[in-house]
């Protein structure tokens, strides 16, 4: 290329200002910055200078804006001189900033000038750029690490790490860290939930939303001045991922959730999943949106997803109905006029092949009817015979299965108080050995009895302590189950909150024809409680008459 082509290329002036960079004043500002770049140029005689920045992003990525659209140019030869005020501007990332030194800006013929620390390659590179760039990326990863440890103090303490609140929410104006409801968008979050709990999926939620006009999040902020981007092109454009981000949000409850993600290194920025057991869940920590058994309500439904059927149908019952025979959902159909009452369910596994089981055919008007009345019977039952009800529940638990609890809590703390004996045994034998009373051989010979002993131990102690745990669970389940039934006052028909609320789920199993009839087994469980043993019509009148026999008005007037 020569000179007189060379004059036309751009000289570059690039300035790059990270948040963490901006801490340390002034000096390092991009206006500071241009100020020098500026003044460079000019004394050097540089031509058609042209100014790029790229302001709050990080010297370890280089998917930067200005910094992406001036190396576009000089792909495009029309960059001839890149000059930044110091080397580190260019970027923190060592491997990186090597490549563009020693191999783009040579092949694209292009000047780099560090102003500050004395690089210039039309003068050749010092042995000591690569160490300088080392030095720039360990500078890079101790801010990372230091940001690091100073979130996971945060994230500990309780306070939300999160920038921004999450829809139905905003910052406290007295205190950043508290979060206060922002009640026109905490009625859009309602919305969502009451939409899913009457059975409708994201999918159609998104749908009813945009029909009826609601402001999506991005459109609601910029509404109210919170800065989140740009506004949607098409307005109202609700989709299902953000419906289902919303219904799976914890935070709704009135808990911080801390620790959802994380990043693989201080290179790479992108954000991984983080297992839900290493979250860090901080309850009540600001005002609920959503109650707590609405929620489990909605995370229930969306666990057992109810399809639409190609008609887009739905039943409240998908997802709750098993093969007693192979242990398999059941498929829900409808048949090809799309009728309701012609539809039905049928076993998955015998779908995929048929010789693996049998149909377990069963219509959903049926099941719809079957459910229906266990519930006005199981219900009924509760609210007139609520002590009876309990301790029959609690009898069905059995003799066996409490002698058994009692048994593995004697067995926990035994183990506990095992443990904590060889702690004190080990370090008797380490004493007795440093003082020669035993030998080496037999101190190596019984400690490692004792330990490997202690390891059974610790690995059987969280087994019981869970099979304890569930049985506390099953007898809470029960209040659980008696709370809610009190509530409902006249059954009449089902809803899917009503459906999913009660059942756990439907086992069925394959018909069998007797006398000419076809007869087939059904099992409601319900959540908390399992099946219930309803009283016959011969025990619901003993129950009845000693009722009364307790009320002397009542039995004045069956008299």
């Amino acid at each position: 290329m020569n000179a007189k082509q060379s004059d036309k290329r751009i000289t570059a002036l690039y300035a790059r200002l990270s948040r963490d960079d901006e801490k340390e004043g002034v000096s390092g500002s991009i206006q500071n910055q241009k100020v020098i770049l500026e003044k460079f140029a000019k004394d050097n005689k540089l031509p058609n200078p042209r100014f790029f920045y790229d302001d709050g992003f990080s010297g370890v990525t280089f998917t930067r804006p200005a910094f992406m659209e001036m190396m576009e140019l000089a792909e495009q030869g029309l960059i001839g001189t890149i000059v930044v005020k110091d080397h580190s501007r260019l970027g923190r990332n060592r491997l990186v900033v090597g490549q563009l030194l020693e191999e783009d800006f040579v092949r694209l013929d292009i000047r780099y000038i560090a102003i500050m620390d004395n690089i210039d390659t039309a003068k050749g590179i010092s042995d000591l750029v690569p160490m300088q760039d080392l030095f720039n990326e360990w500078h890079a990863k101790n801010t990372s690490d230091k940001v690091r440890k100073v979130m996971q103090s945060k994230g500990m303490s309780g306070k939300p790490l999160t920038t921004n609140p999450p829809f139905g929410y905003m910052k406290n104006p007295d205190n950043k860290d508290e979060w206060i409801v922002d009640e026109p968008a905490a009625k859009i979050v309602r919305k969502i939930f009451d939409l899913c709990v009457s059975g409708l999926g994201p999918t159609q939620i998104a749908k009813r939303l945009k029909a009826e006009k609601v402001l999506t999040p991005t459109e609601y902020w910029n509404s109210i001045g919170r800065k989140c981007g740009k506004p949607p092109e098409r307005s109202f454009n609700w989709c299902s991922a953000t419906v289902s981000d919303i219904l799976a949000k914890q935070e709704y409850c009135g808990d911080t959730v801390n620790f959802r993600t994380t990043s693989k290194s201080f290179k790479l920025k992108k954000r991984l999943d983080r297992p839900q057991e290493d979250w860090q869940i901080f309850p009540n920590t600001h005002p609920a949106i959503i109650d707590r058994e609405t929620f489990a309500l909605v995370q229930e439904l969306r666990q057992h997803r109810r399809r639409p059927t190609k008609s887009g149908i739905v039943s409240m019952f998908s997802g709750l109905l098993y093969c007693a025979d192979c242990g398999e959902k059941l498929y829900y159909s409808v048949t090809n006029n799309y009728k309701r009452d012609q539809a039905y369910f049928f076993c998955s596994a015998y779908r995929k092949n048929s010789d693996i089981c049998s149909a377990h055919y069963i219509r959903e008007k049926v099941v719809e009817q079957l459910v229906l009345e266990s519930m006005q019977r199981v219900l009924w039952y509760v609210q007139s015979y609520e002590k009876l009800f309990a301790q029959r529940q609690l009898e069905e638990f059995g003799e066996k299965q409490k002698k058994e609890l009692a048994e593995k809590r004697r067995e926990l703390d035994k183990a506990k108080l095992r443990v904590r004996e060889i702690d004190g045994i080990i370090q008797k034998l380490y004493e007795d050995n440093a003082t020669g009373k035993i030998s080496d051989e037999r101190f190596a010979t019984m400690s490692v009895s004792l330990e490997n002993e202690q390891s059974e131990l610790k690995d059987r102690i969280p087994a019981l302590e869970n099979e304890l745990e569930n049985a506390k669970i099953k007898t809470e389940g029960l209040q659980r189950f008696i709370d809610k039934a009190k509530q409902v006052t006249r059954l009449e028909s089902l809803t899917p909150e009503l459906v999913h609320e009660f059942i756990e789920k439907i086992v069925v199993s394959a018909p069998e024809y007797k006398d000419g009839k076809r007869c087939q087994k059904v099992e409601i469980y319900y959540n908390g409680v399992g099946i219930v043993r309803e009283p016959t019509a011969e025990e619901m009148e003993e129950y009845f008459q000693e009722h009364i026999s307790k009320k002397p008005f009542l039995k004045a007037k069956t008299a």
